[in-house]
């Protein structure tokens, strides 16, 4: 097996806890109408775009202009969007923490809107402790498509067959295999712990 020398961790839903239903449980609490919400206003789809490089103010003017009855909760996803990172994965941030203790290149790899960023930044310091970091709305590009980890393979000296991927998304686990790189589907800390020691990663 190639020795892994470069580890490359997703932030969202890997370090950091995501959801937004913790706002808009309150904002809109009857659950089928928040969920018609989601699937049918702020989408996913509809919110990668602004971890791909696009304005808030774009993003709501886009849907305000289609939905102009659901305004004001179009405008609460940004508002609130604080809530929906309440706090990291401590266990998960204490696995990342001793792999750069012990010697190990550590870098991240997120799709993640500029500005929620910053304000990531600001509340989550450990986002600092790794060499560098990859945000997808800095650079126009998301996973998982090939151009970014390529771009982050390039930004920061990687070699893909020598690099582990860690992603709570099977797409973007995806992404990085067919970039070259080794990838694992993120489930807990302690399975992260057992698939770093089988590529022989002991943290």
């Amino acid at each position: 097996m190639t020795e892994i020398r470069h580890i490359v961790f997703d932030i969202g839903k890997v370090l950091i806890h995501y959801d937004p239903d913790l706002p808009f449980s309150r904002l809109i609490p009857d659950a089928n109408e928040r969920k018609s919400f989601f699937d049918n206003i702020c989408t996913s789809d509809w919110n990668i775009e602004q971890d791909r490089g696009r304005t808030w103010e774009e993003a709501e003017a886009l849907l305000i202009g289609k939905h102009p009855e659901h305004a004001e909760n179009i405008r609460n996803f940004r508002l609130h969007w604080h809530e929906m990172v309440p706090h990291a994965y401590d266990d998960s941030v204490s696995l990342m923490n001793r792999l750069i203790d012990g010697g190990h290149d550590v870098t991240l790899l997120t799709n993640w809107a500029r500005d929620t960023f910053t304000e990531a930044r600001g509340r989550f310091p450990f986002l600092e402790r790794p060499r560098g970091i990859t945000v997808s709305g800095e650079i126009g590009m998301i996973k998982p498509e090939r151009g970014i980890y390529d771009h982050h393979a390039a930004a920061f000296d990687l070699e893909p067959s020598a690099s582990l991927f860690i992603d709570d998304s099977q797409k973007n686990v995806d992404g990085a295999k067919a970039a070259g790189w080794h990838a694992v589907l993120f489930q807990n800390a302690k399975t992260l712990e057992d698939d770093l020691e089988r590529f022989g990663i002991m943290p």
